[in-house]
């Protein structure tokens, strides 16, 4: 009787790791690194799903927000982190696209160092201006304005490299303008800068400029997508404006560390895409301009790899680098 249970313990000792019971996951709370501050789109999106999260798998979701570095601090912190399933990135165009444009010293490969698991929210940049500082009322307007006052204006970004810069060097490589470029750090001191005027024009997310547009605030000139919002008739595309090939869209999405068990990556994905027919979650985000999508684990890796392609040919043509 002894021998054979010592059989049998050994048996199960050799079994491969697939094969024997694994700890149910998530068995402990799980973290999402963000990179970026408090109070942007990304962290909007992180908090309003978080309950959702929770319901659907059982475990709190831990915002741990790592902004700096036009998101690389964030980034380097999940790439960094145990392959265990209990840390995430909620990555952004910045943080996941662009950075790989100006930045030579990543210790990474944006394109394969995560493995994708959602596009979650999609929507377009914002164009921008204080409207008591730069009183127009038109992308032409702007231009015309820009252009008479050549090296003159200021436009805000959250920062070298960020959404809001890349955003503002296409435009004005497009239309041939002098701006020059006063970074603050993250999106909530960007949006400060245009209403007090120090930076009257930039380019934003959507959803971090919302409220201060309906608030009169801020003016918005345009958005950046290649249509009109359903929610904002009104408001034309910087294409339909004079510049046809301008198109950019900010979105976010949930990637794992490199090596995260498929299991637990396949399991994420599950819950999330629930939480696409969420009525009053979709209602929130359209609210904030942004579109929730929930996309498969290959389309988001498309997307990551036609921003990273896109943002280098503009930074090579621009002569942009991360200082």
């Amino acid at each position: 009787m002894l021998r054979r249970r010592a059989l049998a313990l050994l048996a199960a000792a050799a079994m491969p790791l697939p094969l024997r019971a694994q700890p149910a996951w998530p068995s402990r709370p799980v973290r999402l690194i963000l990179p970026d501050t408090p109070g942007t789109g990304n962290d909007t999106t992180a908090r309003l799903i978080a309950p959702l999260f929770e319901a659907a798998l059982g475990q709190p979701l831990v915002i741990d927000n790592r902004g700096g570095a036009g998101g690389r601090i964030g980034v380097e912190a999940a790439f960094r982190a145990a392959p265990d399933g209990y840390t995430f990135l909620l990555g952004n165009a910045g943080a996941n696209g662009i950075n790989a444009a100006i930045y030579r010293d990543l210790p990474y490969d944006l394109a394969s160092a995560f493995d994708p698991v959602a596009l979650l929210v999609v929507g377009p940049n914002a164009l921008i201006v204080n409207p008591r500082s730069l009183p127009v009322a038109s992308v032409t307007e702007l231009i015309a304005a820009v252009r008479a006052r050549q090296g003159a204006l200021n436009y805000a970004s959250a920062g070298t490299g960020s959404s809001a810069h890349m955003n503002m060097e296409l435009f004005r490589h497009q239309a041939g303008l002098d701006i020059v470029h006063v970074p603050y750090r993250g999106a909530p001191a960007l949006v400060q800068a245009v209403i007090t005027g120090e930076a009257p024009l930039a380019f934003a997310n959507l959803v971090n400029v919302m409220a201060q547009v309906r608030s009169g605030e801020v003016r918005l000139l345009a958005v950046t997508s290649l249509t009109r919002l359903p929610d904002l008739p009104e408001v034309p595309t910087v294409r339909e404006s004079g510049l046809p090939g301008f198109e950019t869209l900010a979105w976010n999405g949930i990637l794992a560390p490199k090596g995260t068990p498929a299991p637990i990556r396949e399991r994420l994905w599950a819950a999330l895409r629930t939480m696409r027919d969420d009525a009053a979650l979709q209602d929130r985000i359209r609210l904030l301009g942004g579109t929730l999508v929930v996309s498969t684990p290959a389309e988001f890796e498309a997307r990551i790899a036609g921003d990273i392609a896109g943002w280098r040919r503009l930074a090579a043509a621009a002569g942009i680098q991360a200082q």
